[in-house]
């Protein structure tokens, strides 16, 4: 058996072409393109890539992108002011606060000081609670990707069960909200589950997030199962996800790495800023995004 290949990048591509028709159906009924406002600081070099290309794919979509740096030397304060000023700007629909802060920052305090309707990174604790209780908020990137992904493969996840390795709140625990919504019989695993492998082995869906390379093998995995992988991790040989490669013998679909979960966390980034838009304007969009 060879894994069929969940093609990632593919379904970014549509993704991104399907919010862009929407961003137009926004302007053409707002006056007003949607905009999303990405805030770095500091000089962290893949912060700084992955805010370049952010800033080129909300272009690329017909959205506005306002891009503020600051020194790696900015004050809470500072900070927490730029904040105030894009919650009250009427032409940013989205915020986004790259992490990680310079050490000297509070993120915490960041992250709950943007409005939870412009908080398009789905990080604040209401928007958490919202998801948490089944009530329509903004769900972290990179889950909601992972789960528009599955949704793909099987449809219907009704009764599946799902161990997703990882308890970290921008990944595993958003993701295991988001497949119980889709009623799924989810385990949440991590470091310190017992006989993690035998846990694994029974899943019929596997996510993958723990920042471990090729933790995951081949003998842990169900026959036919559904593998996701969510970590990007950079070794000698270059990069490689939390899964071996070799599962793709056992497994009946995997995320390859790269190429997989990485390129939809940009293209839902778009989506929830166009949804925010939509809601803020009151524009119906003619396409399920």
């Amino acid at each position: 058996m060879t894994a069929r290949n969940i093609d990632g990048k593919a379904f970014a591509a549509g993704l991104r072409a399907r919010v862009a028709a929407g961003a137009a159906e926004v302007t053409a009924q707002a006056g007003r393109k949607p905009g999303l406002a990405v805030v770095l600081v500091g000089e962290d070099p893949a912060s700084a890539v992955y805010v370049r290309s952010k800033g080129k794919a909300t272009v690329a979509a017909g959205m506005e992108s306002f891009e503020h740096r600051l020194p790696a030397d900015t004050t809470q304060e500072t900070l927490e002011a730029l904040v105030d000023q894009l919650n009250a700007d009427p032409a940013v629909d989205g915020i986004l606060v790259q992490l990680p802060l310079p050490k000297h920052l509070d993120e915490s305090a960041i992250i709950t000081r943007i409005d939870p309707d412009k908080d398009v990174d789905g990080f604040h604790p209401v928007n958490a609670g919202r998801l948490a209780t089944g009530l329509e908020g903004f769900v972290p990137c990179t889950p909601l990707g992972c789960l528009m992904l599955l949704r793909d493969v099987h449809g219907d996840l009704t009764g599946l069960d799902v161990v997703v390795i990882g308890r970290s709140n921008i990944v595993g625990k958003p993701m295991a909200q988001l497949l119980i919504g889709d009623s799924c019989t989810v385990t949440v695993a991590h470091s310190r589950t017992r006989d993690l492998p035998e846990v694994v082995k029974r899943a019929d869906i596997v996510v993958a997030a723990v920042g471990r390379a090729a933790m995951v093998k081949p003998e842990w995995i169900k026959p036919g199962a559904t593998l996701v992988d969510v970590g990007i991790n950079r070794t000698e040989g270059g990069l490689v996800g939390d899964v071996d490669p070799a599962c793709a013998e056992v497994a009946g679909a995997m995320t390859p790495v790269p190429g997989g979960v990485g390129p939809m966390t940009i293209a839902v980034l778009l989506r929830n800023t166009l949804v925010s838009a939509a809601r803020r304007q009151g524009v119906t969009l003619s396409q399920a995004i």
